[in-house]
């Protein structure tokens, strides 16, 4: 029996310093929504590296999309650029400011990867979201009432680029 079907967001952007702020806190609020407040610290942090490395390195475009998908116990947070070259963990040297990324998130999720798609590629992290019965979530982590089905939605944020779509079950 499925207790907790899928939940789905999508979030298109440019991969620039101004819209990584902006996608944080859209990070922020639907983990928030999903009543999934334990996980916003490391979703937000991922996906600020992803995005970190989508702007520092994808070519020819900065165009991006981030995915945020629960299924049953598990959040995957997944970045999609237009770059066809496939990172890789790197051990910097203590006196390098960058070149961590990966090697982050590979410590603060349960499992990441990247995969070839399309003409680009898709960089990918899971973490665990743990679901309890609603009168264990009052009083554990405050997560774990029904939330209603919601349309697909479209929307400007800020006058940006960025757009977010996705369905909400819970």
């Amino acid at each position: 029996m499925i207790r907790q079907p899928s939940r789905h967001c999508t979030v298109e952007l440019q991969a620039v310093p101004a819209r990584i702020g902006h996608v944080r806190r859209i990070v922020s609020a639907q983990l928030r929504y999903w009543r999934l407040d334990a996980l916003i610290d490391p979703a937000a942090l991922g996906v600020t590296e992803l995005l970190a490395n989508v702007h520092r390195h994808a070519r020819p475009s900065k165009h991006c999309t981030v995915e945020l998908c629960v299924l049953l116990d598990q959040l995957t947070v997944s970045v999609h650029d237009e770059d066809p070259r496939l990172p890789r963990i790197r051990v910097a040297e203590s006196w390098e400011t960058c070149g961590r990324g990966l090697a982050l998130i590979a410590a603060l999720s349960e499992s990441w990867g990247v995969r070839p798609d399309g003409s680009g590629k898709v960089v990918w992290f899971t973490l665990p979201a743990l679901t309890t019965p609603p009168e264990e979530a009052r009083t554990v982590c405050g997560y774990g009432e029904s939330v209603a089905l919601e349309d697909a939605r479209t929307r400007t944020v800020a006058g940006s680029h960025t757009r977010i779509r996705g369905t909400r079950v819970g």
